[in-house]
């Protein structure tokens, strides 16, 4: 690529050159000046050709390279995917005696304010209802009929 840059730049230069010193000439014939006009039209065609295909390469190339990177952080990240999932279900794992610990607790717990509700409900029940016995005394007997 570079040998084909190369020449084309030679030739550019030459064809150039060329013209400079045509034109110095007082003397020029129109098959000379058509000459000149053909070799610089290859010489930059030539350089065109080449630069398009330095081009082409150099982007082919960039879109490997950046292929190559999205692999490899695709890789990376379904790597450390898996690592986090293992180290969560392990963690998991370790913890499970403490949480049913916890949960058993919690339900005695429940369990004991439930029972403590209820007998201080009941004694509330009994001494509202000895307080209203007291108050209101033995229930009178119902009037006689006539």
């Amino acid at each position: 690529m570079k040998a084909i840059f190369l020449r084309a730049a030679t030739a550019a230069t030459l064809a150039l050159v060329l013209g400079a010193v045509a034109h110095a000439q007082s003397q020029q014939t129109s098959d000379v000046k058509g000459t000149i006009k053909e070799d610089a039209t290859t010489a930059g065609h030539a350089v065109a050709d080449a630069a398009r295909t330095a081009g082409h390469a150099i982007a082919d190339n960039s879109r490997k390279a950046g292929h190559a990177v999205a692999d490899a952080s695709r890789e990376a990240g379904h790597a450390i995917a898996d690592k986090s999932r293992e180290a969560g279900h392990a963690i998991a794992a370790e913890t499970k005696p403490a949480r049913d610990t916890i949960r058993d607790d919690s339900r005695k717990a429940g369990h004991a304010i439930e029972d403590g509700a209820r007998t201080v409900g009941k004694s509330v029940e009994e001494g509202a209802g000895k307080a209203k016995r007291a108050v209101t005394g033995k229930p009178s007997e119902p009037a006689p009929k006539s």
